[in-house]
């Protein structure tokens, strides 16, 4: 039982005037005929402690002779009946299933090897040897041994003895000393000695450990997690990763194990039963509120949106309460946010932004015209050859290309490319060649043209782009439609999401820096429209004017204040809120301008990754996106997608992709993270 300022952190608790016995009855009767009373089952064992969960076996088995986890197994089937069955056994049994489960039979499950050996006690882990030698007559670090290999195995052996020191006494010298040979062995050393970190990160306190990473980051310049993704590789590389994040917060490091078995297609039933047994009578009050605080939504209402029947049911009683419901932050999650905000106005004043595509050295333009026409002339097309030069080149350079090819051979381009190529290659060549500014408008164009209007596209665009990029833009949509973008945008859309539209389109967006006095007032205003606060003075529609003008025309570096300073004034974080209190296009555009503002390369990554998740690849976005910041911060994006969704842009690509138009994004992306 874990408790917290001496309070109870389970979300699961002994039921009052508990009777085994009767409790053993209703169960029986619940599965006794034709078919199973699942809601009698999952309320009863949901709202027992695992304690007595055990009482009510014996009872069972006195009263009907029979094994109560035998007939729960032939009763239900499914996930539900793996939650059930699971929280039947006693906590240490449970993690044993889950090891045997987890190395038995053909390949390993390496996370949940790492996830539970990483997060658990010395005592829970003697516990579980012992649940697993009597369970299954094996000895559990053999059979770990036999299943893995190299430094993933050694460090996992060291984890398994359960002998971390847990003395809080610190010595500032060892502190020093371990950080120091952590660098040497790792950043200072060609090559990693990786005996020094199973060593220090497998048996030192986690007191100390955590003094001893905030000394390595002044020494390396950079977090340990930073250096183990550096120097360390595969399972192991994730094993330790999970031991420095258990190490920090246990709670934290399985709220994110939580949301990632939700997040994206499909869930990780595996992953979210584990967790919710094994936690709920240890930390899961811990858990959601490390939740809600990272991901600004409720473990509870996550598990509803993504689960459903019995199994939802279940593991909703597990959570205990919805951290939604009341429609406030935890104090610590209002924290997190302002954080949040001021690492957003650190980063951007200290990150570099980068492109994948580079000017070519050594460019010809009549050369490459040249190989070009090459390319395209006679029977057949040289694919592999138009891709390896429009992709390699910068957008400048391309244009020269368009201009030697006119001069020697008197053909435009463009005409040749699009007769030459199809499909998804031909949009993407073709898109390279446009200047920036033509490659958006078009994009825009194609967004309000014909039937129905793309939102996204023009939410993408114009929530992202800066004063100069949007007076290129609609110079470049003037002359190729002429008309005026503001004029196609009034034209297509209306209400406020026109207002938002043009007022973007506009270009009016100040470039200055911060004014605090002023961001404390907006920040008044935003709290009045979004109705988290008491409107100080003038009417509603005012506001949303005043509102609008804020989010649209203020400077990224003031609207990072004013939204820190929203955060102190109402304890939400403002794009949960306009989540909460908006809808439709509205609220789509306006979240685009936030997550712009906190971290511009963090959207694209997510629309990157929504592109390709799920049934089918959204191609126009994935090229859209990749043509258009390739130049300017593709490479950041790349960053950002490897650390949101721990894989990166360039395996996704390969996966979802293929034929040249794979050859071409790839070529793009510029390399595998």
């Amino acid at each position: 039982m874990s408790s917290k300022f001496g309070r109870y952190r389970g979300s699961v608790k002994d039921y009052p005037d508990f009777d085994a016995s009767q409790d053993a009855e209703t169960l029986y009767k619940a599965m006794k005929g034709f078919g199973s009373d699942k809601q009698a089952i999952l309320d009863l064992i949901t709202t027992r402690s695992n304690q007595q969960r055990i009482q009510i076996i014996q009872a069972y088995k006195s009263l009907y002779g029979k094994d109560l986890i035998d007939d729960l197994k032939y009763e239900l089937t499914g996930k539900f009946e793996r939650l059930i069955v699971g929280l039947m056994r006693p906590a240490a049994y449970f993690d044993a299933k889950e090891i045997k489960d987890a190395i038995d039979g053909i390949g390993t499950d390496e996370k949940c090897l790492i996830e539970i050996l990483a997060s658990r006690t010395n005592q829970e882990i003697h516990a579980l040897v012992e649940a697993y030698k009597d369970a299954y007559g094996r000895d559990l670090e053999t059979d770990v041994i036999k299943d893995t290999s190299g430094h993933f195995k050694k460090m996992l052996v060291v984890l398994l003895q359960g002998t971390r020191e847990e003395d809080d006494i610190v010595s500032d010298e060892l502190v020093e000393q371990d950080a120091r040979e952590l660098f040497e062995a790792g950043e200072q050393k060609w090559g990693t000695d990786e005996a020094q970190f199973i060593y220090i990160l497998g048996s030192r306190s986690k007191s100390h450990l955590q003094l001893v990473f905030d000394e390595y980051e002044k020494i390396a310049g950079k977090s340990i997690e930073e250096s183990i993704k550096g120097e360390l590789s595969g399972d192991f590389e994730k094993l330790m990763l999970a031991v420095v994040k258990c190490i920090r917060s246990t709670k934290d490091y399985l709220a994110t194990r939580l949301y990632k078995s939700m997040k994206g297609l499909g869930t990780s039933d595996n992953t979210l039963v584990r967790i919710m047994v094994s936690r709920s009578e240890i930390d899961m009050m811990d858990i959601r509120e490390s939740f809600r605080t990272q991901y600004e939504k409720s473990l509870y209402s996550m598990i509803k949106n993504d689960t459903s029947g019995e199994y939802k049911k279940a593991l909703l009683n597990l959570c205990g309460g919805d951290d939604d419901a009341a429609g406030e932050f935890f104090p610590e999650a209002a924290q997190a946010a302002y954080q949040k905000w001021e690492l957003s106005a650190t980063l951007a004043s200290r990150i570099e932004l980068k492109g994948t595509v580079f000017p070519a050295a050594d460019f010809n333009a009549d050369s490459d015209g040249k190989a070009l026409r090459k390319a395209m002339k006679g029977f057949g097309t040289d694919e592999d050859t138009i891709i390896d030069i429009l992709t390699k080149r910068s957008n400048s350079q391309r244009q020269e290309i368009k201009k030697a090819f006119k001069s020697h051979f008197g053909r435009d381009l463009m005409a040749d490319l699009k007769s030459e190529l199809s499909g998804t290659l031909a949009k993407v060549i073709l898109g390279l060649m446009m200047t920036p500014a033509e490659f958006d408008a078009k994009q825009i164009n194609k967004a309000i043209a014909g039937a129905g209007t793309d939102e996204k596209v023009l939410i993408e665009i114009l929530a992202t782009r800066n004063n100069q990029e949007i007076k290129a833009i609609s110079q470049a949509y003037l002359e190729a439609y002429h008309k005026s973008l503001e004029d196609a945008i009034s034209s297509d859309t209306s209400g406020h999401f026109k207002r938002i539209l043009v007022s973007l389109a506009s270009a009016n967006r100040d470039e200055g820096g911060e004014d605090l006095d002023k961001a404390i007032e907006d920040a008044k205003i935003i709290a009045s429209v979004l109705e988290v606060a008491d409107s100080g003075s003038g009417d509603s529609s005012s506001l949303e004017t005043r509102f609008m003008t804020i989010l649209c025309t203020r400077s990224y570096p003031h609207l990072r204040r004013v939204f820190q300073e929203f955060i102190k004034q109402t304890n939400h974080d403002v794009e949960q809120t306009i989540k909460k209190e908006m809808s439709g296009d509205v609220k789509d555009a306006f979240v685009a301008i936030v997550r712009s503002v906190k971290n511009k390369p963090g959207f694209f990554a997510e629309r990157l990754y929504k592109a390709m998740k799920g049934a089918g690849t959204e191609e126009r976005t994935l090229t859209r996106i990749l043509i258009s910041r390739s130049e300017i911060d593709l490479f950041n994006i790349r960053k950002e997608f490897k650390d949101a969704y721990e894989k990166s842009l360039h395996h996704c690509i390969e996966s979802e992709t293929s034929g040249d138009y794979r050859k071409a994004l790839l070529t793009i992306c510029g390399g595998d993270d």
